[in-house]
């Protein structure tokens, strides 16, 4: 005798023939036609099955309807009303696609990396703007996969559940078991991080997944802590990014045509602005752009990633800043060790020195 059907695979069953019925369908052409039906044992069972799975798909928001006969009040269909259910048409702008196609980039990891492909390639093909991806040609964010902690983390973050796992502090070089209630996964400077409760220090903690040894084990069921509050959200992404520290505004000379992100958040050069000495030389077919921030090195970092496009000239200490990233990147051919996992922790030691 064949396997039972399982209940999910019924209902979908049912909604594909719902779906595509020309006109309705009766109870029993569902029973006759659709898979998992015909395992009813009695005309009673049926019944129960059936109306049980039309009341799911009503509760997930498919409109179920009931169609009765013209000629006959109690011959009485269903079908799936498809006008009711689809989405309007995706009319997204150049912009608007090129955004989603960075955003798909930022996956590393091999089965997020598919879903994100598959998903954009749907949208570019029912967008108005298939060229859209043009409008980000050369920019290409990374971020490191997050090994076998990043699945159990997505979940135990979904679910509120405790989780424990070994972990490698780089400040002090301490490898000792952490028991946290995860909070919010962070993709930021090329990694993932973990902000959570420490139940052991009762303090909120941040934590890069690339320094977690071993598996990550739940503590306990589902629910089993109180979603944080806005304000103790805040204070953990603070805390991590090393501190709060006042909105300034750098000079940058940019390149026209380039640096887009940067371009997109400027704000109007102030008229006190103070130029240093030689700036009008830096300017010579550039663009004098003033951009808000709060942290050097963050926006070093963003700075260096432009390439030649982008010249800091002013504070100085972001153009020292980015002067000192790019002497070292000139020199990481003579310096690589190896081993790139070694890199790799050598990558996580300088970041988490500098306040990750």
């Amino acid at each position: 005798m064949p396997p039972a059907i399982p209940p999910a695979e019924r209902l979908l069953n049912l909604v594909i023939a719902l779906v595509n019925t020309p006109g309705r369908m009766t109870k029993e052409q569902v029973r006759a036609s659709v898979a998992g039906y015909g395992d009813a044992r009695s005309d009673e069972a049926f019944e129960r099955m059936f109306e049980r799975d039309k009341d799911t798909l009503r509760d997930l928001g498919m409109p179920v309807l009931t169609v009765t006969h013209a000629g006959h009040g109690d011959d009485i269909g269903y079908r799936i009303d498809t006008a009711h259910w689809s989405l309007p048409p995706i009319e997204l702008t150049a912009a608007e696609l090129g955004v989603l196609a960075l955003a798909a980039q930022v996956w590393q990891d091999q089965s997020l990396r598919a879903d994100s492909t598959r998903a954009l390639t749907k949208l570019r093909a029912v967008g108005e703007a298939p060229e859209a991806h043009d409008l980000v040609a050369g920019l290409a964010p990374r971020v490191r996969a997050g090994g076998d902690a990043f699945a159990p983390l997505v979940d135990a973050v979904q679910n509120r559940q405790a989780v424990r796992f070994t972990y490698h502090a780089a400040t002090t070089g301490e490898v000792r078991e952490r028991r946290v209630e995860p909070w919010k996964l962070l993709a930021r400077r090329g990694g993932w991080v973990l902000l959570a409760r420490d139940r052991d220090r009762d303090a909120s903690r941040s934590f890069r997944l690339s320094r977690i040894r071993g598996p990550v084990r739940p503590v306990g069921g589902p629910g089993g802590f109180a979603p944080p509050t806005v304000q103790e959200l805040a204070e953990a992404s603070r805390a991590w990014m090393g501190g709060d520290g006042p909105d300034r505004t750098a000079l940058l000379a940019v390149t026209p045509q380039r640096a887009g992100a940067l371009r997109a958040r400027a704000t109007t050069v102030p008229d006190n602005a103070v130029l240093p000495a030689g700036a009008a030389d830096v300017l010579a077919g550039r663009d004098l752009v003033a951009v808000p921030y709060r942290l050097d090195w963050e926006l070093a970092e963003e700075v260096v990633a432009y390439g030649d496009a982008v010249v800091v000239l002013d504070p100085p200490q972001v153009r020292d800043a980015v002067v000192g990233m790019l002497r070292v990147a000139a020199t990481l051919d003579r310096l690589r060790p190896p081993g790139a996992a070694h890199l790799a922790a050598r990558h996580d030691d300088v970041e988490e020195a500098r306040g990750a």
